[in-house]
Parts: structure tokens; sequence; C-alpha cells
């Protein structure tokens, strides 16, 4: 996994896997989220995000299926 840079109120860090889109996201609160078949640019776009935290509640969470920790 490679590790995106993201400027986050509420995202510490984030991981994305090209090979099986694959998207693992940390947050402040020491929380983990792990998403399987998201697309390169859905991720990428996250990061770039005006509001991160935002754009992960609105196009990530519902959309990808998260995988159990």
């Amino acid at each position: 996994m490679e590790e995106l840079s993201v400027k986050s109120k509420i995202i510490k860090s984030v991981y994305f896997s090209q090979e099986d889109g694959r998207l693992r996201i940390c947050f402040k609160n020491g929380e983990e989220r792990l998403f399987e078949g998201v697309p390169s640019s859905e991720a990428h776009a996250m990061t770039a995000a005006a509001s991160p935290g935002h754009y992960y509640l609105d196009r990530i969470r519902t959309r990808f299926r998260r995988l159990a920790a």
C-alpha cells in the first residue's frame, strides 16, 4: 500500500493499493476503515478535496464495500 498525502481535520493518514483497490483510512481518533474496489481516481480525489472528511462521508463510506477489521 502506498501512503497518500492528506490534510484533514479528522483523517490522519490514507493508504491505497493500486493492485486491488483497497483504501485504508486512519482517523485522528484512532479508528481505521478499510474499503475494497475503490478506483484510484476516487482515492486521489478524496485526498485532494477541499474537505477530505466530507468527501469520505459523501463519496466513499456509502459507495464502497467496507472490510471487517
